[in-house]
């Protein structure tokens, strides 16, 4: 069996920016869930919000494909 391989900063990155993106495309009525699972993964992941916003910022249009959006306006 193959040990696994650690994922990648921007790979850890990427998959927070996920998750957040389709949370805020859904709208405030799942706020209180999001929260919670985010900060769970944020913690996980060894990543802070800030960085994850940062990464937004940069790669918004690459996120919104994985999650099947067009290019944010």
């Amino acid at each position: 069996m193959a040990a696994k391989r650690e994922r990648s900063r921007d790979e850890k990155l990427f998959s927070a920016a996920v998750l957040r993106r389709s949370f805020e495309l859904r709208g405030g009525e799942h706020g209180a869930g999001f929260r919670f699972v985010y900060e769970g993964v944020l913690r996980d992941l060894g990543l802070e919000d800030r960085e994850v916003s940062e990464y937004l910022a940069a790669h918004g249009d690459e996120v919104d494909a994985a999650i099947g959006r067009g290019p944010r306006p």
